[in-house]
């Protein structure tokens, strides 16, 4: 990494001690206004296996499509969207709130995938891999995290990130170890 290189804020999350939850991850000012990106985590990363790829589509898509229609949250969504790890969602909205202010939407959100009988825009139309989709998986996945979430609804940990804490040297550099 170049001295021009900073760490990015996702990359400074401790991944050996986060745990699922909705997390922060970054609050912007983009032209006057403030988005907030969350990190759903789903699955504890290093620890769990990443989530199947098809149910993780199928997820992105019906969760996507919850919110893009729930009557409350529909003109705040911007984006939502799977991690490249496998283990979580990003979702950005307007304005800036604590986590535990969309705990509700989110847990509505995945609870509602068990009521999917098909998942949105998987035609060869609307999506680029319309044959990457297992819903059984997504819904087992969807309820599994619900049941978290309510059964940790009073857990801090749940809603903050834990921060790798790196040694900063006299010139500036960061310290990796190995």
């Amino acid at each position: 990494m170049s001295e021009k290189q900073k760490l990015i804020p996702s990359f400074s999350v401790d991944h050996t001690l986060i745990v699922p939850g909705i997390f922060t991850s970054r609050v912007d000012d983009v032209g006057g206004n403030i988005v907030t990106t969350y990190d759903v985590r789903v699955t504890r990363p290093n620890v769990e296996p990443a989530i199947d790829v098809a149910a993780m589509h199928s997820l992105e898509h019906i969760i996507a499509t919850f919110l893009r229609n729930n009557a409350e949250w529909k003109d705040e969504v911007i984006y939502w969207g799977p991690m490249g790890c496998l283990t979580g969602f990003y979702l950005i909205l307007k304005g800036s709130r604590a986590p535990e202010e969309i705990f509700d939407l989110l847990l509505s959100a995945f609870r509602a995938v068990k009521d999917s009988e098909t998942v949105p825009g998987a035609t060869a139309e609307n999506c680029g891999n319309y044959l990457m989709h297992n819903l059984g998986m997504a819904k087992w996945y969807a309820a599994r995290f619900a049941q978290y979430l309510e059964d940790n609804r009073g857990n801090s940990a749940i809603f903050e990130y834990p921060k790798t804490e790196r040694l900063v040297t006299d010139d500036g550099q960061q310290f990796y170890d190995s």
